[in-house]
């Protein structure tokens, strides 16, 4: 038998079935690196498996739980060192007063440790339905490259508001940053592609809601800065022109990435 394609002969147990015909192997691998990957709307690639980054994210929160579960809880000392502290003070740590460092000590790996870190059932528990049931969506819709790095830098952009508007002494942890980023970049998918906002409004009302009064334990700084994040992310990633799609998504989120960080080092200076 021969190729169709580059005339070849090829055995029965190689030959791959084509719409005229049969190629032989190494024509069918030419052809699926020389076809273009599918796009979504926003310039990402299109995932073959939708949920894949989703499902990474909350088995290494799973994971980060499971420890701090396991050295001792709220009285963990691998939760000392993965929680965001704005400035380095004395803690109780398995039982014994201990002085733990802080972002402006230079344990700046809080700011991002921090996103990944929960204590309490109820707090991961919620935390990750919310994450599985937004999460699947963007990264269809974004790509996972993209979704990734909203994640990561609407979590960043909370992180950085608790450590500039939260008590240099207050311990926070949790994925609502990145969360209420995901949030906010799915309103202004919704907006920019003229859906019904109305269940997302209210959603977004209720969590809302849900910050301001239990803002005693609930760090309504990061919910914000992960909200604002988001906006402004979601809007560089489907408000950028086609014509150099990626280049403009690329610049914005330097650009955001670039504030955050000096944030961070002003911050930093004022309580140094």
């Amino acid at each position: 038998m021969l190729c169709q394609r580059c005339g070849r002969n090829i055995c029965a147990d190689c030959m791959q079935p084509a719409s005229v015909g049969f190629h032989c192997p190494e024509c069918v691998r030419e052809g699926a690196r020389s076809t273009r990957q599918g796009r979504t709307a926003y310039g990402g690639v299109r995932p073959g498996s939708p949920g894949t980054v989703t499902l990474a994210l909350i088995a290494l929160n799973a994971f980060v739980f499971i420890l701090v579960r396991v050295t001792g809880g709220a009285d963990s000392a691998v939760l000392a060192r993965l929680a965001l502290i704005p400035k380095g003070a004395t803690y109780l740590v398995n039982g014994r007063p201990t002085f733990v460092e802080g972002v402006a000590d230079g344990a700046y790996y809080q700011l991002v440790t921090s996103m990944f870190t929960h204590v309490e059932f109820w707090h991961i528990g919620f935390n990750m339905i919310a994450l599985y049931v937004l999460g699947p969506q963007l990264e269809l819709m974004l790509g996972r490259a993209r979704y990734l790095g909203l994640y990561l830098l609407s979590g960043l952009v909370g992180s950085a508001t608790v450590y500039w508007l939260a008590s240099p002494s207050s311990i926070t942890v949790g994925a609502s940053g990145a969360l209420f980023g995901l949030m906010a970049a799915l309103l202004i998918v919704a907006v920019r592609v003229r859906a019904d906002v109305q269940s997302l409004l209210v959603l977004v009302g209720v969590n809302v809601l849900i910050t301001v009064l239990g803002r005693g334990f609930i760090s309504w700084e990061g919910h914000l800065g992960g909200f604002v994040g988001g906006m402004v992310l979601g809007a560089v990633l489907v408000y950028s022109p086609r014509k150099r799609r990626t280049l403009w998504q690329a610049v914005g989120f330097s650009v955001v990435l670039a504030v955050t960080l000096a944030v961070i080092v002003v911050r930093t200076l004022a309580l140094s």
